[in-house]
């Protein structure tokens, strides 16, 4: 599909596989006939696409004039019987003969209510043989017979020059589009809209409007051109200018640097730009940035994005009033309704400490976007979804998460997170026990986030070869490791990475012997989430106590306040270990079991190696615990599996992963199979309660 401009984007070539059916003939004659910013996907593909004469021009040219008519007629409407209509306005009582030639030459026939073209390229090649104004002619022709969203784009197709009804006509269509989640629709409605404006604000509000909307349809390169062109037109409109550059900071915060994009949103001072402003500089890692901007928005109303912003900033301050602020927010949560909404929710929860609360909502943002029709946001919900799947203990839905998050992320050009699933799935190599992978996603990671001071990135790729440190027993290694990590500063580490971390960095100083630095860390810890009230924080906390103090007590305690399994199977290893090595095997042997029984099913090797020698050393010689029904499944497989748990239909998921529904189901009928069930039910609820928590009582 190389053209002479070079190979086209991941977006862009995706779009023309789908559009001529993977067809290798026509997809190198339409790429030798686009633009470099076309091929790009700077600017949108024409429609229709080029290159059809040269396969089918003299074929079309040799249809008489009435079928030549039916088929341009056909080519830019797709119900037959509007099409029939306009034929017999056109050519009276010529129509129904003209279709019989038209079908008769082999280049359409009649498919339900509409006309099938017999490839892609005929529909090209019937364009390329009318005049502009037969083509301009024939979309007023069905302009009369038709109405609402198809009425407009008619309407446009006959306009010469500026015509501001139609404009309005088209931007009521990009509406109706936005509003059933068809965002790249709403994108080629608003840029015509836009064409057609005689007016320049108005103009430039349009192409803003169509920037945003080719962003959400994951087109980022075509984002950014329509925003470049919006930026013109603004004159001395400030209110404009700002929304404009607030859209700037949101594509420099997802593809660029960071801190350019807390540079930019800095200067607003409007909720929404204030929000953008915070989750930019707690991207980079700016705590003084973060506080700043979140006590600007404590000036506006309450509300759930006000009490969130305002709280974290308050929160990180040490002002009393930002932890009731955040949970003000997060009892609101009922409320949400959009992905960016659960997201804030998370960021709320990871304020105050509660890494589990932060989980779960995370994990809602991910359903909600599997079904908004926002592609552009996918990848970057997918970043927090793939995390909580790995702080649950989840790791082989993790990777499945990250890997389609980064090929989704790959496509569009999000470099930021790209570097997002590069740093989660080299923790996951970590915990897997597997040096080289966490190597090379750890540095290809750092090779993105470090230049675009994305510290929060920056600050988990450095975690991962901390954390296989401490999983491969080498504890002064990695002492020294999760030292650095909590000292380095905005854009090459994070405050979240360093908190989120501590419990590690509290085993790896007891495991190096620096009692000291044990204590130092736990109190830390316990500043970092004295505002936390969740069992699962307050079992962490006592983990981290346990270790510090050598107190078995504490160990306990963490055990019974555990929910999430993983942390509660590594509590259990540590507490296994001291009780084995205190002459008490049969109380180690109860909770060694069952750590190892968690570890084998997670994936996690080395901790899984490391309780099985601790269980065989306290005088137990079992075989291995069976693995999780799901290892058996791929990763494809995998993503499948938890999009029917989530209740998606195989079209729905089809449209998610890229594939067809025929291809999902092929993969259905390949898991029932595997895991010994018959439907999608039984699937969905094995998925359900493999993500169930391990009660406490199990681990006692």
């Amino acid at each position: 599909m190389e053209s002479r401009h070079g190979m086209p984007a991941g977006p862009v070539r995706g779009e023309l596989i789908r559009l001529t059916g993977s067809n290798p003939l026509a997809l190198n004659e339409i790429a030798a006939r686009l633009t470099p910013a076309q091929l790009a996907g700077r600017e949108p593909l024409p429609d229709p696409l080029p290159g059809g004469t040269r396969l089918f021009g003299d074929r079309v040219t040799g249809l008489s004039a009435s079928a030549r008519l039916v088929a341009l007629l056909a080519a830019v409407e797709t119900d037959l019987e509007v099409v029939m209509s306009a034929a017999e306005r056109l050519v009276a009582g010529s129509g129904e003969v003209a279709l019989a030639e038209l079908e008769g030459s082999g280049l359409a026939e009649v498919s339900g209510s509409g006309l099938r073209f017999r490839h892609p390229l005929v529909r090209s090649a019937i364009h390329e043989a009318a005049t502009p104004a037969e083509i301009r002619h024939a979309h007023a022709v069905l302009a009369e017979l038709t109405g609402g969203d198809r009425r407009a784009w008619h309407l446009a197709g006959a306009a010469l020059g500026h015509a501001e009804p139609v404009a309005v006509a088209l931007e009521e269509a990009a509406e109706r589009a936005r509003d059933r989640g068809g965002y790249g629709a709403a994108a080629a409605a608003l840029i015509r809209a836009a064409e057609l404006t005689p007016e320049p604000r108005a103009r430039a509000v349009r192409l803003k409007d169509a920037a945003t909307a080719a962003w959400l349809a994951g087109r980022p390169g075509q984002a950014e051109s329509l925003l470049a062109e919006a930026a013109e037109g603004v004159g001395g409109e400030i209110t404009l200018a700002m929304e404009i550059a607030q859209l700037r900071g949101r594509f420099e915060l997802n593809s660029g640097n960071a801190a350019e994009a807390v540079r930019i949103l800095a200067a607003g001072d409007s909720l929404g730009i204030l929000a953008d402003a915070v989750e930019a500089a707690s991207y980079v890692g700016d705590t003084a940035a973060v506080v700043e901007f979140g006590r600007r928005a404590a000036a506006h109303p309450e509300g759930f994005l006000r009490d969130t912003v305002a709280g974290i900033g308050l929160t990180l301050d040490g002002d009393v009033a930002g932890p009731a602020l955040l949970r003000r927010a997060l009892a609101r949560t009922d409320g949400l309704e959009d992905a960016a909404g659960y997201l804030w929710a998370a960021a709320a929860a990871s304020a105050l400490g509660e890494l589990d609360v932060a989980t779960e909502m995370a994990e809602r943002a991910g359903r909600v976007a599997r079904v908004s029709g926002m592609a552009g946001q996918l990848p970057v919900v997918l970043e927090f979804v793939a995390t909580a799947e790995r702080l649950a203990g989840r790791l082989a839905r993790s990777r499945a998460v990250s890997e389609e998050g980064l090929a989704l992320a790959r496509e569009a050009g999000y470099e930021n997170t790209v570097a997002a699933h590069l740093a989660n799935l080299a923790v996951l190599a970590a915990l897997r026990g597997e040096e080289e992978p966490c190597e090379r996603h750890s540095r290809e990671a750092l090779a993105i986030a470090l230049p675009h001071r994305v510290g929060l990135y920056a600050g988990v790729a450095a975690y991962a070869p901390a954390v296989l440190d401490l999983c491969l027993g080498r504890y002064a290694s990695a002492h020294d490791r999760f030292r650095a990590l909590a000292v380095a500063g905005p854009g090459a580490g994070h405050p979240t990475v360093t908190w989120r971390s501590m419990p590690d960095r509290v085993e790896a100083a007891v495991g190096a012997g620096d009692e000291a630095g044990a204590r130092a860390a736990v109190s830390a810890y316990a500043r970092s989430t004295e505002h936390a009230a969740t069992p699962e924080s307050r079992a962490l906390l006592a983990r981290c106590r346990g270790l510090a103090e050598s107190d078995e007590e504490a160990l306990g305690e963490a055990l019974r306040l555990h929910t999430n399994p993983f942390e509660a199977a590594r509590t259990a290893l540590l507490l296994g270990e001291r009780q084995r090595r205190a002459q008490r095997p049969g109380q180690a042997r109860a909770h060694l079991r069952r750590a190892w029984e968690i570890f084998e099913q997670a994936g996690a090797r080395p901790w899984a190696r490391r309780a099985q020698e601790e269980l065989r050393a306290a005088g137990e010689n079992a075989g291995a615990p069976p693995p999780s029904v799901l290892d058996a499944l791929t990763s494809q497989e995998l993503r499948i599996a938890g999009l029917v748990a989530e209740g998606l239909s195989s079209k729905e998921i089809a449209a998610q992963l890229f594939l067809s529904p025929r291809t999902v189901e092929y993969h259905l009928y390949k898991i029932y199979p595997k895991l010994g069930i018959g439907s999608r039910t039984d699937l969905a609820r094995l998925v359900v309660l493999r993500k169930a928590p391990v009660a406490a009582d199990d681990m006692l």
